[in-house]
């Protein structure tokens, strides 16, 4: 590979990375359905339209179903927020993005475990690219 390649690589990788953005934490801890949160803990349905106030967040319409794969706990006195990503053929340009909603504008309506990890929350959670 030669050297201006590798330079134009690198600088296209510094570009990329300039964009993210960590924002503020929402919770000191989550609950998980596994170590890496990767299994769905439950779904649940939009009960109202919610609009995200920023990157950290997903827009959810009524009716929507949601995979919920971690429920932050919050600090005494504040919000409670779950992170999930949006499910049906109805809303296929949002599937896969996972961000996190109020747990007041949804019904939780299956839960698939019981058995809860509880874990510290990193600036990875929060992180926006």
């Amino acid at each position: 590979m030669s050297y201006p390649l590798v330079i134009l690589l690198c600088v296209g990788l510094l570009h990329q990375t300039a964009r993210a953005v960590f924002m503020d934490k929402l919770a000191d801890d989550k609950i998980c359905g596994d170590a890496e949160c990767s299994y769905v803990l439950s779904m649940a349905t939009a009960l109202d339209d919610f609009i995200a106030p920023d990157c950290r967040f997903i827009n959810l319409r009524k009716g929507q179903m949601v995979y919920v794969y971690s429920k932050l706990i919050p600090p005494e006195g504040s919000g409670v927020f779950w992170s999930g990503s949006v499910y049906g053929e109805r809303y296929v340009d949002q599937m896969g993005i996972i961000g996190y909603f109020p747990a007041t504008v949804v019904k939780e309506t299956q839960k698939f475990t019981e058995d809860a990890v509880k874990m510290q929350t990193t600036d990875m959670d929060f992180y926006c690219a």
